[in-house]
């Protein structure tokens, strides 16, 4: 009765060891011993729980999508008044989230999917779904401040959506080869800007 949580506690200990890692050093320089040993795990206990290092990048990045959907769930940005407003929100709280050291606030699927997408096609799918899973979270609210400012374009609340989290992609590289987050805040900066323009009401933009 006894074993069942600790092969439970095993697992996860895997799955957070696996987005620090997978964040610090990337997947493929990312061994299975290195995994075990953060985990605190033996590697008998890893092939319990994965059938391989592909199936735990699977995982993860599954686990990825848990956690950080409870996050943005909880963000406070959806309690505000306006579609746009809850928009430009989200832009403002991804910036917020620019916190501590490169592997801290990059992105997981984001990291192995640049590494993975040709090779494995298994866990180019799971990234592929947690990116656009997150983007959907979007959807509404850009529909909404479409409709609120009776903007018809020929671009839909789906393709921004997943527009944005380009650019988020995109400035997390950017981090990542100028070794700090100042790059990154600067896209961000960027993109609500774009935000904000995009959605003036379409006599605004014709006179501009």
């Amino acid at each position: 009765m006894a074993r069942a949580p600790q092969k439970a506690d095993a697992r996860a200990r895997l799955l957070d060891a696996a987005l620090m890692l997978i964040r610090s050093k990337g997947y493929s320089a990312t061994t299975v011993d290195e995994l075990c040993a953060a985990a605190g795990v033996t590697k008998g206990a890893f092939f319990h729980h994965f059938k391989s290092k592909h199936a735990l990048g699977v995982a993860a990045a599954e686990h990825w999508s848990q956690m950080t959907g409870a996050l943005f769930a909880a963000a406070p940005y959806h309690t505000l008044p306006d579609p746009l407003e809850r928009v430009l929100g989200y832009v403002e709280f991804r910036k917020a989230l620019l916190q501590g050291e490169l592997p801290e606030f990059t992105c997981l699927v984001g990291t192995m999917v640049q590494e993975t997408y040709q090779s494995v096609p298994a866990l180019r799918e799971a990234c592929a779904l947690s990116i656009s899973n997150h983007a959907a979270t979007l959807v509404d609210d850009i529909q909404a401040a479409m409709e609120s400012r009776g903007l018809t374009p020929a671009w839909t609340a789906q393709s921004l959506a997943l527009h944005t989290q380009a650019v988020l992609q995109g400035a997390f590289i950017l981090a990542k080869a100028n070794g700090g987050a100042k790059v990154a805040a600067d896209s961000i900066d960027h993109l609500y800007r774009y935000l904000q323009m995009l959605f003036q009401p379409q006599a605004e933009q014709h006179r501009g």
